[in-house]
């Protein structure tokens, strides 16, 4: 388990580790840019940096204990001449790193490893950012002018404001007791809709009452089928009575 352990051995040992560190640290001093993986990068930053800031010292001591790290009598010129002018002013993060892909073969992600200081492109880029911010302060600078030229105006408009509200002020009052007195005339107004309701109960009396004119048509019906069964005896009798005579002519 590799449980707090924050250093990248980069597959060497010690010596080899150390030893291409420094390499690497002088390549960048004489040449202000190099190419490499990302994971060596990283590393290298752990070692240069702290170089460079004790570069901004000037002293024996400093220039040694450089000595010490980098071995190379050429980048410690270089260090203390050239970029220990460039660095002076920024409080640490000397250096940039830039992806660049990967490398082909062992698909190994590359950078670019840089001075922040020596990138003349990004330097004019922020050249112009600072033009910029130059130009707003001077329009602050006008803004103040115009709002010092409105603060006569904006006190008349204050003052004439106040005048209006004392005018004003009265007639507000005095239209108070009219919204109070309006009030009454919603509260007679809700008598008339409970008086509409007797008049739909009293409706429904009036449909009851035909139910009895259909029952008392029913017995009429009834009432005419034994005239039906009347008739049947007046025609038997009169049939006996047309028969008695045909029958009595033989016997004359």
């Amino acid at each position: 388990m590799r449980h707090g352990n924050t250093i990248n051995h980069l597959s060497r040992t010690y010596g080899h580790r150390k030893a291409m560190l420094r390499n690497m640290a002088v390549s960048l001093i004489m040449n202000k840019r190099i190419n490499t993986t990302l994971a060596k990068a990283k590393e290298l930053r752990k070692f240069v940096e702290p170089v460079l800031t004790r570069s901004k010292s000037d002293t024996m001591h400093n220039r040694r204990m450089i000595f010490a790290d980098l071995q190379d009598k050429e980048a410690v010129k270089e260090l203390f001449a050239t970029v220990a002018e460039k660095i002076a002013t920024r409080p640490g993060g000397y250096t940039r790193i830039i992806k660049t892909g990967f490398r082909l073969g062992d698909a190994a992600e590359m950078c670019m490893m840089e001075l922040v200081d020596f990138n003349e492109l990004l330097l004019a880029d922020a050249a112009s950012r600072k033009a910029k911010t130059t130009r707003r302060s001077r329009s602050t600078k006008k803004s103040a002018t115009g709002m010092e030229a409105a603060a006569p105006v904006a006190a008349a408009s204050i003052a004439s404001a106040a005048a209006v509200a004392e005018v004003a002020a009265p007639e507000v009052v005095e239209e108070a007791p009219a919204v109070v007195e309006e009030a009454p005339v919603v509260v007679e107004e809700a008598p008339a809709v409970v008086e509409e309701v007797p008049a739909v109960v009293e409706e429904a009396p009036a449909v009851v009452e035909e139910a009895p004119a259909v029952v008392e048509e029913a017995p009429a019906v009834v009432e005419e089928a034994p005239a039906v069964v009347e008739e049947s005896p007046a025609a038997e009798e009169s049939a006996p009575l047309d028969e008695s005579p045909e029958q009595e002519e033989p016997k004359a």
